[in-house]
């Protein structure tokens, strides 16, 4: 009986540092109905970098339907998102050496992918951080939050 509680033990171990490192990759699908598929994502602060998989399940081509995935601070997700227009397709619609962009992808068509990895040291549980695409136009539709649990 001792030997099949450890056993279950272990198991349970092993089943939360599975749940715990797959918080560190996180998978997120757009497509040509301006949408994310998910509008939340969660990751670890036990992470020390996260990478984010952009899928876009459509089929238009990246400047007529073009999607990316940005995160900032909540705080400071309408004032990147609109300088993202004027920071033009050459920079992914994002404005350059911003402090206030955490991270952010290059600009994808469909049936295309890309992968963004950024380390979370400064990333905090208290913080409320907003992801969203900063296509022109996209980000009123196309956001979610991401929420770091400790």
């Amino acid at each position: 009986m001792k030997k099949i509680n450890i056993l279950i033990l272990l198991i349970l171990s092993t089943l939360s540092l599975e749940s715990i490192a797959a918080d560190c990759e996180q998978v997120i699908e757009s497509n040509d109905a301006l949408q994310f598929n998910s509008k939340a994502m969660t990751v670890s602060a036990a992470c020390e970098t996260v990478t984010v998989t952009l899928k876009h399940t459509g089929q238009l081509p990246a400047k007529i339907m073009g999607h990316n995935w940005v995160l900032t601070k909540s705080s400071d997700f309408m004032a990147v998102a609109q300088a993202g227009g004027a920071a033009g397709p050459q920079n992914n619609y994002v404005p350059q050496e911003d402090s206030r962009v955490i991270a952010y992808s290059k600009i994808i068509g469909g049936g295309e992918s890309t992968t963004v990895t950024f380390s979370t040291t400064d990333l905090s549980s208290s913080e409320s951080y907003t992801f969203f695409c900063s296509f022109p136009g996209h980000y009123a539709i196309m956001q979610g939050s991401l929420t770091v649990i400790d």
